[in-house]
């Protein structure tokens, strides 16, 4: 039987910082995975609470977008090695940047997490894959455990921005 590859995705990656985008991060992020294309504008995050005791107040969320598409199976190591960033830029043990990783296709944005819950699916190395949002009848709908900040209008239109992208550098690809 012959192996089929995936389909390329757009590797993109939320990030919750109290620094902003240091030069010394995106210069590592983007030795990792190659260049950004698109960094969003940072909003305040105040979508919930969750981060303020690890982090601090004065959180701030803002996407990237890579210019290389990735095979969906290399997320688990992509999600393996932001863990490792993360706790690069840990001050006295407490994370100041979080990144999640995420892939978006045509139809779908899949986010990785270290988190097991009954809509996630093992994707290896210890870690989860989460359809978060699919894309249907020309725009984003959201699940019952999608993150709040995803499911809001603002956002979603940062990811029908990243996926129009997907799209162009896809034909390209081809």
């Amino acid at each position: 039987m012959e192996k089929r590859s995936y389909d390329k995705s757009l590797l993109m990656m939320g990030v919750l910082s109290v620094k902003g985008l240091p030069l010394l991060l995106k210069q590592r992020l983007e030795r990792e995975f190659g260049p950004i294309a698109i960094i969003t504008e940072s909003i305040d995050f105040s979508f919930t609470d969750y981060y303020v005791p690890e982090m601090g107040d004065g959180i701030e969320r803002f996407f990237l977008a890579f210019e290389r598409l990735v095979s969906p199976d290399d997320l688990a190591r992509i999600k393996t090695l932001t863990n490792e960033i993360e706790d690069e830029w840990a001050e006295d043990g407490n994370r100041r940047i979080n990144l999640d990783p995420g892939l978006i296709s045509e139809s779908n944005l899949i986010l990785a997490t270290t988190k097991n819950r009954s809509h996630r699916i093992p994707i290896g190395l210890s870690l989860y894959g989460e359809v978060t949002l699919i894309y249907h009848k020309k725009g984003w709908q959201s699940f019952p455990w999608s993150y709040a900040d995803y499911k809001s209008e603002g956002i979603q239109k940062h990811m029908t921005a990243f996926r129009a992208f997907y799209l162009q550098r896809r034909k390209l690809e081809k």
